[in-house]
């Protein structure tokens, strides 16, 4: 009889292990993972750096970057936030860096660091680990919980922590659903767009800071850097888009409109007032030679092109209905949407075990006593750049914190 098995040898799964047998030295504690390799996902995090976490201290704000899970999030970064994980890596000898964007790195920029941390830990604390295992049945029994293996072999536990991460495939949570619980409809999150006319192929590699993303005929939009891909559109801005709107694009089998404001929020009259002052000020310059708004050449000489306004036309022979096309690239350029690309390796799935079934105070199933949730597997996630290990840090916290007083 263990005192805890985790099942999945992932972030969360070995973060909830390490907390828990931290508070209780002396519990027996084993971690099973499906694969042959262990922490796999840390592994290629942020091209293989690992982006452990946020740089964004305030809980209120933290949990505003999950689209699922947010409320239940800013509950509980009160108690265990990213500063938190800032600290206790820090502890363990390995400090992180922020970048200008706000990810956190170790400062070794490998993601080995981590793996080589969680292996250290798991060691020092005997926590035993057995791979190349997958579980098919969870059953209550009357002293605890056991689990049954692909192998037909029994294993018991009078706790289980459940962090098997995110799985595009129903199938890996059927035994979740035969022990009952719900399981929300999974779909892809942080993708990114392929353009069916391909229009901007030729721009590919171009990139613009702090473009506004709409897609049309819904509030779903976000601001910040893009960039043309021989696919379609891809970056920061794009990546967050899918997340936020990830249950309503796949709803639509991923067709659908997107509206690029090349100046960000600048406004449409604005925009039209800057082009009219060219055309009288600078009547002479040719449209061509001058990106306006601080846009790369090749993005400008492209948008003038879709304006119809040919490359030896000057600003004094712009018509005022070629500036009216101009504007419209500038701040509403369309794209035809048809299906996504899985962005590097980062996927993520919206969807999971449904949190209306964990009591949240606590990651304990309200369903079975003794069976914790923690990571992805829940119906919890959040946009890139560090947030979804912050949700897998914190969501295992808490679970370890009360198996840990169970115990």
């Amino acid at each position: 009889m263990f005192d805890l098995i985790v099942v999945g040898g992932g972030a969360a799964g070995f973060f909830g292990a390490i907390q828990a047998t931290g508070l209780k030295p002396g519990m027996k504690t084993l971690i099973l993972e499906k694969s042959s390799k262990l922490l796999a996902k840390v592994k290629v995090s942020g091209g293989g750096r690992c982006n452990v976490t946020h740089h964004e201290f305030h809980p209120k704000t933290l949990s505003k970057h999950y689209p699922r899970g947010e409320k239940m999030l800013r509950s509980i970064f009160n108690r265990y936030q990213a500063k938190d994980v800032v600290a206790w890596f820090a502890q363990r000898g390995v400090s992180l860096k922020a970048e200008a964007d706000g990810r956190m790195f170790p400062v070794t920029d490998s993601s080995q660091t981590i793996i080589n941390c969680f292996l250290n830990e798991v060691e020092k604390l005997n926590i035993s680990i057995k791979q190349n295992t997958t579980v098919v049945k969870l059953e209550q029994i009357p002293d605890g919980l056991k689990l049954t293996t692909q192998t037909g072999e029994k294993l018991l536990s009078r706790n289980i922590l459940i962090a098997i991460g995110g799985h595009p495939q129903r199938d890996a949570y059927r035994w979740l659903e035969e022990a009952g619980h719900t399981i929300t409809p999974l779909v892809p999150s942080l993708f990114t767009f392929n353009d069916s006319s391909k229009r901007f192929v030729s721009l590919m590699g171009v990139s613009v800071d702090a473009a506004l993303v709409k897609i049309a005929g819904t509030k779903f939009s976000q601001q910040g850097p893009v960039l043309i891909t021989h696919w379609g559109l891809s970056g920061p801005a794009v990546i967050k888009l899918s997340a936020w709107a990830a249950a309503w694009l796949h709803e639509r089998q991923y067709q659908f409109s997107v509206l690029v404001s090349w100046v960000g929020d600048a406004q449409e009259e604005e925009v039209r007032a800057t082009l009219l002052s060219l055309k009288q000020k600078r009547p002479k310059l040719k449209v061509f030679n001058e990106a306006q708004y601080q846009l790369p050449n090749r993005l400008w000489i492209k948008l003038c092109e879709e304006a119809e306004i040919d490359e030896n036309k000057i600003w004094g022979e712009v018509s005022n209905r070629q500036v009216n096309k101009l504007v419209e690239q500038l701040i509403r350029c369309p794209f035809q949407m048809k299906g996504k690309t899985t962005y590097k390796e980062e996927f993520v799935t919206c969807g999971g075990v449904d949190i209306a079934e964990v009591n949240t105070e606590t990651m304990e199933s309200k369903k079975i006593p003794g069976v914790f949730f923690a990571g992805e597997v829940l119906n919890v996630d959040g946009e890139t750049g560090g947030f979804n290990f912050q949700a897998a840090w914190t969501t295992a916290w808490v679970a370890a914190q009360c198996i840990s007083r169970k115990l």
